[in-house]
């Protein structure tokens, strides 16, 4: 076990947390928030919706499985920097092939522990998230302070860019010989992630993935039988093509999207969006139903939400949050089109929302 080197966490209102390196020597600043979830660390630190973000595990152990190569939701850590309690440095998987600080380390990732997180959790609660900036290199408190200030804050920025595809890509885990997906699907990369290319798959989706830059004109050329917008990380009003694109295609192409997939098609809708004071991150938010009056416990992880009072009148809500009665679903039937401001395909969390997928075959069948 290596030595543990000093560290510091400092948020842009001052407040100051210290505690021990974690992963790679270094500073790294982003927006400071929490997750909540017990598990599932390796798919929050590999999701691109966590792209300039320094995330908080608010379970106090973290790294007691490890780290392997099935579950990735990308292929590389996403987040900026990560902060927990305690890591388990000997892991205890069948699966694992490294540990959690190996692997940040070998990732370029600055991390802190020893840091009392329910202390820093209830002052995200108190203060919302902000940005903050952790260092194991420099201690001076105004140097560090100097540097926080310049970074930019959340709201307004396009980071979808800085997550996309390139090039467009066919998408499959199969061989050739088990393919039998009839259904073609364009999928516009905002950040996607790795399980929700699965489920299109496993429901019998041929997918390609477009960058999030794609023309309505280019997916029209493609001649999908349907559209899916994905999740992705910041301000989703910044993404002012991948809002025009999908202006374009309404009417054209069953359209469902998650996450930011669904703030974007609001905001094609006409809606408006706003930034959530601390956002909703974690494996167990509970979702109404509003059609059958069921609660689904489901998978989050976003920091901008949509204005309820400005969905058009052709624009129904499908769904609430229960923890701040935000609206956590949309569909318009004229336009055939619907979205989800949560994870149906989990990973990590419950698959009480993987019937969103059989929706999505449905507008695509003849």
């Amino acid at each position: 076990m290596r030595k543990k080197d000093s560290a510091i966490l400092i948020l842009k209102d001052g407040k100051t947390f210290y505690g021990f390196g974690l992963g790679q020597s270094g500073e790294t600043i982003g927006e400071v928030c929490f997750n909540t979830g017990m598990s599932g660390y390796q798919e929050i630190l590999t999701d691109p919706s966590y792209c300039r973000q320094i995330v908080t595990m608010t379970s106090p152990h973290i790294g007691n499985t490890g780290i392997n190569p099935e579950d990735n939701e990308s292929s590389r850590v996403q987040v900026a920097g990560f902060v927990i309690k305690e890591e388990t440095s000997v892991p205890s998987n069948w699966r694992s092939t490294q540990s959690l600080d190996g692997y940040l380390k070998e990732q370029n990732i600055v991390g802190i522990q020893g840091v009392d997180t329910r202390a820093l959790t209830r002052h995200i609660r108190d203060k919302g998230a902000m940005n903050g900036i952790i260092s194991t290199l420099d201690f001076n408190l105004d140097r560090l302070k100097q540097k926080l200030s310049k970074a930019l804050d959340m709201t307004g920025l396009d980071l979808a860019k800085e997550v996309t595809t390139q090039e467009h890509y066919a998408w499959s885990s199969l061989q050739a010989s088990e393919q039998n997906n009839p259904h073609k699907v364009a999928a516009i990369d905002f950040g996607i992630k790795t399980n929700i290319l699965r489920l299109l798959e496993n429901h019998g989706c041929d997918v390609t993935v477009f960058p999030a830059n794609i023309t309505a004109d280019e997916i029209l050329n493609f001649n999908p039988d349907g559209v899916f917008l994905s999740n992705g990380p910041g301000d989703p009003a910044a993404v002012t093509y991948a809002i025009e694109t999908v202006q374009s295609l309404l009417g054209k192409k069953p359209i469902f999207g998650i996450c930011l997939g669904h703030q974007i098609l609001a905001l094609a809708l006409g809606a408006k969006t706003f930034k959530l004071k601390f956002g909703h991150r974690g494996i167990n938010h509970p979702v109404k139903n509003i059609d059958s009056g069921k609660v689904e416990i489901t998978s989050q992880n976003h920091g901008f939400a949509v204005d309820l009072d400005s969905l058009p009148k052709n624009v129904i809500p499908t769904h609430l949050n229960l923890n701040d009665n935000t609206n956590a679903g949309l569909r318009c039937n004229e336009l055939n089109a619907f979205s989800v401001q949560y994870h149906p395909e989990s990973s990590p969390g419950p698959h009480d929302s993987q019937y969103l997928f059989n929706r999505f075959i449905e507008m695509m069948k003849p």
